[in-house]
């Protein structure tokens, strides 16, 4: 399954990404979903598309790319410098409002665990990488 201009998983890949955004978030996606024009089952797929390419993007370097708030062997929540959510939006050919919501949801993960977004951050994009990939362990 192709979910972005160079990147393919299969498709039991997206859906355990699915599963675990979904599981992960909870009622931060509802709540999102409830005022953002996309439906949650929308969120969903895009948050999981923005975790499979995070992934990658971690092999890479990218918390080279920001300053980490929190880490642990289940998460590392992240502001980026960058454009993170711009690439994610071009790289998976993402409507604005569906970037928007997604940036959402993890700005307010974040938000919960650091505190109130200061001046500094507001231009930074939020990421949390979900470390543990697998719900079903």
């Amino acid at each position: 399954m192709k979910i972005a201009q160079d990147q393919e998983v299969e498709f039991d890949e997206f859906s355990r990404a699915c599963d675990l955004v979904e599981s992960y978030f909870g009622e931060t996606i509802d709540d999102v979903a409830l005022h953002a024009p996309v439906s949650r089952r929308q969120l969903i797929a895009v948050l999981a598309r923005a975790q499979l390419s995070g992934r990658q993007l971690a092999i890479d370097g990218l918390t080279e790319e920001g300053e980490v708030v929190y880490q642990s062997n289940d998460e590392t929540l992240l502001w980026l410098d960058g454009g993170f959510w711009t690439d994610m939006r071009g790289q998976h050919h993402l409507e604005p409002d569906e970037g928007r919501a997604a940036r959402e949801v993890h700005r307010r993960l974040i938000e919960a665990l650091d505190g109130d977004v200061s001046y500094y951050n507001r231009e930074r994009d939020p990421f949390v990488l979900i470390e543990r990939f697998d719900p079903y362990e």
